[in-house]
Formats: structure tokens, C-alpha cells, sequence
């Protein structure tokens, strides 16, 4: 009897033995342990398998699971054979940069549309920065940071005249910049200026001023609105001083397809009237600026000029007590028109 349950406790531990042996096995035969351990970099699971054990199991997500490639796709979708590491990310923020990477290569070699000279990336006309004006309704954009020391403003339409009021409000009824714009073709002519808003906050309005019938698309921002091209005109001695009641006029190639216009003052208010035109009396866009002060808050813009014959005329609308400097440029130069183009005219058969 004694020796019957001497030999019963024997077998039990023997048992118990071979048992815990084949949990520790496979560690003894050299191969990692499958079971996820908690380190402290808040990790689960062991980051040190070797390169054959990682082809074999398929690594571990970020959450520590096992992904089991042998037999077909993983939770991320991703093929058999391809590892997950704790260096990929999420598979929305893989597309995502994907596509950025497509969108850079797809626009570089693509030339920018008229009005997107100042901001680069995406470029001016962006659906998420624009906004659609209807006609006879008032958009604003308020900055309350004093950080905001000027604002881009951009409007255009779709081949339909543009008429709109541009105004910068500081505070209750108090409007240091005023302008009033008006484009035949805001497709092929689109304005585009700069206005200075120190001081903040400030609030730009737009309002079109136009028929139902001639929406308009406004783009006001922030970002990416240098000083550069306005600082470097100011400080070439270019400059053109126009006395009140005074006009000038500045006639330009042909293969000159914008030009940059820069007006202000030593601090007295300032007066303008700015015209585009292309023929005798041709008016293809004119810009009436009111400046409160044209020291702090000069006007600067780039007018497209597409196509011969055209004549950037400025015109200090002011009393003589008033005078304003002006700086008007070429902006950008097709290097590759011609000078020798026929103009061809008479009866046409339609």
C-alpha cells in the first residue's frame, strides 16, 4: 500500500515536470517567446526579434499583435512577406503622405494661374481658402492677432466683369483704407494687392457691388504675404513723385505680362486713382484707393497685362497739398515672346 502511493506521487511529478518542460522549450531551443511583454517605453511586445523570426511571425503592430502574413493580409491590408514594425504608422497618415508626395510631383512642372505669384504650395486659389461673393452680399475676415501685419487680397470670376469694394476696419466706424475695384475680365485680370493691417485687430470687407448675375470668388489670407517685392521697390530710387491733381502714365512691351504697382506717401493721406488700359480710353480695370495714412499703410498690387498696347496710368486724386510717390514695374517678363507677331484685321468671313 505504502509503495502503491509512493509510485502514484512519482508519476504525478514526473507530470508536472514534462509539463512545465514544454512551456520552456521552445526558449531552450533558442526561439523567442510569443507571449507580449510590457517594457517602458509603453510598448507591448518584444522588439528585439531577429530578421528571420520577424519573416516568420510577421512582427508586431502597435497595440503588441501578432501579424500572421503566411496566410494572406494582415489587419493593415498589407501584403504577405511585408513586415510591420513599431516604425510605420498609421495607414490613414501612409495615404495621406502619399498623396501630398503625388500632389508636389503632379504641380511642379505646372505653370501658376494669373494671381498666384505671391503664396507658393498649393497656390492662391485653393478651395479651402477661397470664398464665394454673390452679388450684392458682404464677406469679412477678422484678425484679432496683432501679429497680422498685412493680409493678401485676391478676387476674380469666371470671365464676367468684377465690381467690388475692398475695406479695411479697424475698430467702430473706422475705415483707414478704402477701395473701390472694378475689372473688365476678372478670369484673365484678377486683382490682386496687398493691404497693411498694423495694429490689430483688424477686419477685411468685401463686398460686390455687382448684379446677381456676377458672383465673384475672394481668397483673403495671411500666410506667406512677404514684404519682399514691397520693400525692395521702396528702396530703389525709381520712384516717381505725383503732385495732386497730377497724372502719369507708363506704356509697357508686350512680353511684359504683369506689373507691380507701389504707392505711398510721408504720411498724409493718400488719394488715388489707378487705371489699366489698353487702347485709346480702353479701361480694363481701375482700382480708386482712399489711404489714411500712406506711410503706414501703403498700396501695393500686381496687375496682369496680358496681351499689346498696354499703359498703366496713375492718377493723385488729391489737392496739391498731397503728393504720393509712385513705383511701377515690370513683375514678370515672357522671355519667350515675339515682337514680330501680325496683327491681322479687315473683313472676316464669319
Amino acid at each position: 500500500m505504502k509503495l502503491s502511493s509512493k509510485l502514484l506521487t512519482l508519476c504525478v511529478f514526473s507530470t508536472n515536470l514534462l509539463g512545465s518542460a514544454a512551456f520552456i522549450a521552445p526558449k531552450a531551443q533558442g526561439k523567442k517567446s510569443t507571449i507580449p511583454a510590457f517594457n517602458y517605453n509603453g510598448n507591448f511586445g518584444n522588439n528585439d526579434f531577429s530578421q528571420q523570426n520577424q519573416g516568420q511571425f510577421g512582427g508586431q503592430d502597435q497595440f503588441g499583435n501578432q501579424q500572421q502574413q503566411q496566410y494572406g493580409y494582415d489587419n493593415y491590408n498589407n501584403p504577405q512577406g511585408q513586415v510591420m514594425d513599431s516604425r510605420m504608422t498609421n495607414p490613414n497618415q501612409t495615404l495621406e503622405s502619399r498623396l501630398s508626395a503625388l500632389e508636389t510631383q503632379t504641380g511642379a512642372g505646372v505653370a501658376p494661374m494669373p494671381g498666384q505669384e505671391y503664396r507658393g504650395g498649393a497656390g492662391l486659389w485653393d478651395e479651402r481658402t477661397t470664398l464665394l461673393v454673390q452679388g450684392n452680399t458682404l464677406k469679412t475676415w477678422s484678425y484679432a492677432s496683432v501679429k497680422v501685419e498685412r493680409v493678401q487680397v485676391a478676387l476674380r470670376t469666371e470671365g464676367r466683369p468684377l465690381d467690388a469694394d475692398v475695406e479695411l476696419w479697424q475698430g467702430p466706424d473706422n475705415t483707414p483704407v478704402r477701395m473701390r475695384v472694378y475689372v473688365e475680365n476678372g478670369s484673365i485680370r484678377p486683382f490682386n494687392a496687398v493691404i497693411e493691417t498694423p495694429r490689430g485687430p483688424n477686419t477685411i470687407a468685401v463686398r460686390n457691388i455687382g448684379q446677381v448675375e456676377f458672383p465673384l470668388t475672394a481668397c483673403v489670407t495671411a500666410e506667406d504675404v512677404p514684404r519682399g517685392p514691397q520693400g525692395q521697390l521702396s528702396d530703389r530710387p525709381s520712384s516717381l513723385t505725383i503732385q495732386g491733381g497730377a497724372l502719369k502714365t507708363y506704356p509697357f512691351d508686350p512680353a511684359v505680362e504683369s506689373v507691380q504697382v507701389l504707392l505711398k506717401t510721408d504720411g498724409r493721406p493718400l488719394n488715388a486713382r489707378l487705371e489699366l488700359l489698353q487702347g485709346p480710353n480702353n479701361n480694363k480695370q481701375v482700382i480708386e484707393l482712399y489711404t489714411e495714412d500712406g506711410l503706414d499703410r501703403p498700396f501695393y498690387a500686381i496687375i496682369e497685362t496680358p496681351g499689346s498696347g498696354n499703359v498703366v496710368r496713375i492718377v493723385n486724386t488729391a489737392p496739391v497739398e498731397f503728393p504720393m510717390s509712385a513705383w511701377v514695374e515690370p513683375y514678370f517678363i515672357d522671355e519667350n515672346a515675339s515682337s514680330t507677331d501680325v496683327v491681322l484685321g479687315g473683313d472676316r468671313d464669319w
